[in-house]
């Protein structure tokens, strides 16, 4: 399987882009799952060190749900808004979060290929600074970070919204990005089987 991780608060444009990528994985036989931040009680990590000694989290909120599919996923997706030349700050706490999920399972995601995906209301909005970002999670936790490759998608999808659906629609180069990204990936999980 698969994940999706989605930080946007909106089922806007982050949503579509990270849904469009998880369509072009099932077109080639692999189980996908969407789990998005929107509408979800996400509590921020108090770092209280309850997860260290009890190997979960003392906050039960949405995220219960998300730590068995990043477990069980063989891959993860993590798409986020540009917010102040970063990522959301919900998926931040996500990410902050799975501290406990490290805590019970320190190998949870070694080894895992994870891709990166951005989408900014400007063009040069801070799309590789959240990339960025997301890349670090993926260092920190001991999955690998993919990206499209040389020329055009060096840190993976990075795509341009002009804040509407029909600006990320219209976006063929970010979504050339995207497209770059998910054959790397495709042929990362190739070679794994």
């Amino acid at each position: 399987m698969i994940l999706g991780l989605c930080g946007s608060p909106r089922a806007k444009t982050t949503a579509y882009v990270l849904k469009r990528a998880l369509r072009m994985l099932n077109v080639e036989g692999y189980e996908t799952v969407f789990w998005g931040v929107q509408g979800k009680k996400i509590g921020f990590c108090r770092h209280c060190d309850y997860c260290i000694k009890e190997k979960n989290c003392v906050i039960e909120d949405s995220l219960q749900d998300l730590y068995p599919l990043l477990e069980r996923s063989e891959a993860i997706l993590i798409a986020s808004p540009v917010y102040n030349g970063s990522i959301s700050g919900q998926l931040k706490a996500v990410l902050d979060r799975t501290r406990a999920l490290f805590a019970k399972n320190p190998e949870a995601l070694k080894n895992k290929p994870g891709v990166a995906i951005a989408v900014g209301g400007d063009r040069a909005g801070g799309q590789e600074l959240a990339l960025l970002q997301i890349h670090s999670f993926y260092l920190l936790s001991g999955a690998i970070p993919l990206s499209g490759g040389a020329f055009g998608a060096n840190l993976g999808a990075s795509l341009w919204s002009k804040d509407t659906m029909e600006g990320i629609k219209q976006d063929e180069y970010g979504m050339k990005t995207l497209s770059k990204t998910i054959t790397r990936l495709l042929k990362y999980l190739e070679k794994m089987e």
